[in-house]
């Protein structure tokens, strides 16, 4: 049986792995390319494994997706999930495999894995590289490869090692955000990253634009080049590979019906994210928007916020909906149905970051949420101050 082709999205927590799917997976619907697609999340609550299932492309039905969650697959257990979704998928024969990492993945147990595969062929082993948050965290990527050796030398597994080793095994390394800053500033973080692994070209990727006809014409993954890697770099992937919380890296969920009030969450973004909190993600809904189904996208010091879709809740109370009276009837039976006290509208977000910085800032998102007496009060008619922006983009699928 002819091996099938696999393409990985590697890098680091919000560097724009899910954007570049959702391009890649529109151009193969696009020339009608039969497409799988694994989608792994360390957290319990997988957001890019909804986001996906959502574009209506792919799917667990469809028998072309699979998402990972609640462990990384660099990690022992996550590395035999992977190989177990790798032969399922393939059974299918698909054209391509996609296979989006989560963002403390570390290349090396993929790379073991995939060297001898009898049943993919590994292509293209992408990293993608939040250049807005090496120019802030690391002075234009300048500091990168200094703390990265700090970090050997006192035997220690921080932030850096992982952003080394997505570089070092990477075939193609894309920066992302590109957009967000000039092209000097750019161009002098290519120049700082690209001696970590000189035997790859730094490519700008702004808003996930890489063509799929490229990905196609990739060769296969050169294995012959990082073999001494692995034999190097084993023992230490292991040793944090293995922890609970690979490289201090972990995650919360936080889970409430109630809306955030606007102004705490806004004051809260402001005063309590610290750059400890690498990724903050999920949908949430606000009093004064209570019919839009928000995203809340946080990755570094940056933040988005959109727009998704109308909760059902919000739905029923547009008098323009073109609903007629029995699907009204309907769609009352089953908010009447589901737990919480808003019907469908609900609050779930992940938190990802360094485990001593990620507690204070959950806690702080928890005080966010409205009291009784605020939900009293918006139910009368009161209204709270909203800083955050008006127009919001709504994400196409």
């Amino acid at each position: 049986m002819q091996r099938i082709p696999l393409t990985i999205l590697n890098g680091f927590l919000g560097a724009g792995k899910t954007t570049l799917l959702k391009s890649l997976l529109m151009q193969a619907q696009n020339q009608r390319l039969n497409v799988s697609v694994i989608v792994n999340d360390m957290s319990e609550l997988d957001v890019d494994g909804v986001l996906i299932a959502n574009t209506e492309l792919v799917g667990q039905q469809r028998q072309n997706f699979i998402p990972i969650s609640a462990d990384s697959i660099s990690s022992p257990t996550g590395v035999n999930k992977l190989a177990q979704a790798l032969e399922q998928l393939a059974a299918n024969q698909p054209d391509m495999i996609l296979l989006e990492t989560s963002g403390s993945s570390h290349p090396l147990p993929l790379i073991k894995l995939l060297r001898d595969h009898p049943l993919v062929q590994l292509k293209g082993f992408l990293s993608l590289i939040d250049a807005v948050m090496l120019q802030s965290d690391y002075d234009g990527g300048e500091q990168l490869i200094p703390r990265w050796q700090r970090n050997l030398e006192q035997c220690r597994g921080g932030v850096e090692n992982l952003l080394a080793g997505q570089i070092l095994f990477c075939s193609h390394l894309m920066l992302t955000k590109v957009d967000r800053l000039n092209a000097d500033a750019v161009l002098d973080i290519a120049h700082a990253v690209h001696p970590i692994n000189p035997a790859v070209a730094v490519m700008a990727l702004p808003w996930g634009n890489l063509p799929i006809s490229e990905l196609l014409a990739y060769p296969e993954y050169d294995f012959y080049r990082v073999a001494k890697l692995v034999e190097e770099l084993e023992e230490e992937v292991e040793q944090f590979t293995d922890a609970g919380a690979p490289y201090d890296i972990e995650s919360r969920v936080i889970a409430d019906d109630r809306p955030f009030h606007p102004q705490r969450l806004w004051d809260t973004y402001q005063q309590f994210l610290g750059a400890g909190i690498h990724r903050s993600k999920g949908f949430f809904w606000l009093p004064g928007r209570d019919d839009l189904a928000l995203l809340w996208n946080q990755a570094a010091g940056s933040i988005s916020l959109e727009f998704i879709s109308y909760w059902k809740a919000g739905v029923l109370r547009h008098e323009n909906s073109l609903l007629n009276s029995e699907e009204r009837r309907i769609l009352q039976q089953q908010l009447d149905d589901m737990p919480g006290r808003f019907g469908d509208r609900r609050c779930r977000l992940t938190v990802i970051g360094l485990s001593g910085q990620l507690d204070p800032f959950v806690s702080a998102l928890q005080r966010c949420f409205l009291s009784e007496e605020e939900i009293d009060w918006w139910q009368q008619g009161g209204t709270f101050a909203d800083p955050w922006p008006k127009s919001v983009a709504r994400l196409k699928s």
